[in-house]
């Protein structure tokens, strides 16, 4: 969740593949994560062999009750898999990895992370939760992947407003089932056998997450599909060293244009990070004092708040809330 005060240091995190990845890499795990726009067959085994699905939404708590029905599962008390509670607000997404990648089997871990978890897995659920969130080097590895925080509002008494929270949980196969681990549940939730022929637990998983967004009201898209796989660059080049040994250079060369897109993808995800880590405070007040000495200051700002009205009506015509502050 990313609601509340009770954060105990920890920032918010963003849905980006990008930055899951950089999180996975810091943490020694030598897997990547990628948007998902679909469910369907193709594009998953496109994508194989997926390990697992974070899947962010909106909280809403409206929905409770339906969240609570038959069609989300049944509660595993018994789960012997690696499962945290959430105990701090804004560690939802790194604490969804950290309950994907502890039920991986024969995965491999950075230092830091395996002195963790093997100390982790000895605990119940919630001190699992409370070891997990009092790591100092892995709540600094999170908040190294949020956007700074420069201005703060502390202090000046302006009056809370209320956020639209959002949450991170994992689905991903264990024991011939598909489980749905969301750390403010008090257990694992268990949604189905699955057979190993055919899509397996994909499957499983595509009918449970079609059911869930099907609860949300039509159109809406607060949500984020993310898959948790293998890194393709090594299985790519392995493949690719094979086909050029055997002098089938057609089909490498459709290997290399496919390494390319890879790394290429991998490109724009490091300058978005540098972007997103970058603190951009001094430009805006660069550019706002050179508006100021040029006499257009006045002129851009009420521009910015027509733009900014025209914004705020179109989100209230909807039935959108949006403040104009």
């Amino acid at each position: 969740m990313s609601e509340g005060e009770d954060s105990n240091g920890w920032q918010l995190m963003e849905s980006d593949p990008g930055v899951f990845t950089e999180l996975l890499k810091t943490l020694g795990v030598p897997l990547v994560v990628d948007d998902l726009y679909s469910l369907d067959p193709d594009s998953l085994a496109q994508m194989q062999p997926i390990r697992a699905f974070i899947f962010l939404f909106k909280w809403v708590p409206t929905l409770s009750s339906a969240e609570s029905s038959s069609m989300a599962g049944e509660y595993d008390p018994s789960f012997p898999g690696f499962f945290a509670h959430q105990v701090v607000n804004n560690a939802c997404a790194t604490l969804a990895v950290l309950n994907g990648l502890g039920n991986i089997p024969s995965l491999a871990f950075g230092p830091q992370l395996s002195e963790l978890m093997s100390f982790a897995s000895a605990l119940d659920p919630q001190t699992r939760g409370l070891a997990i969130t009092s790591s100092d080097w892995l709540r600094e590895a999170h908040n190294s992947l949020s956007p700074p925080s420069a201005i703060s509002l502390d202090g000046l008494g302006l009056p809370k407003k209320t956020e639209e929270a959002y949450h991170f949980v994992v689905y991903l196969p264990a024991m011939g089932s598909l489980y749905e681990l969301d750390g403010l549940k008090p257990h694992a939730v268990r949604h189905g056998h699955f057979e190993e022929s055919g899509e397996g637990w994909l499957k499983v998983a595509r009918e449970t997450i079609e059911t869930r967004i099907s609860t949300y009201p039509p159109g809406s898209l607060e949500f984020s599909l993310l898959a948790l796989r293998d890194d393709p660059l090594p299985i790519l080049q392995a493949q690719l060293n094979q086909l050029q040994l055997a002098g089938m250079q057609s089909e490498a060369a459709e290997l290399v244009v496919k390494i390319s897109q890879e790394n290429s993808k991998r490109e724009q995800w490091a300058f978005e990070s540098s972007v997103r880590r970058h603190n951009h405070v001094g430009l805006v007040h660069a550019l706002v004092l050179a508006l100021a000495r040029a006499g257009k200051l006045e002129s851009v700002k009420e521009s910015a708040k027509s733009i900014m009205k025209d914004r705020v009506d179109k989100a209230r015509a909807k039935g959108q809330m949006m403040d104009e502050d």
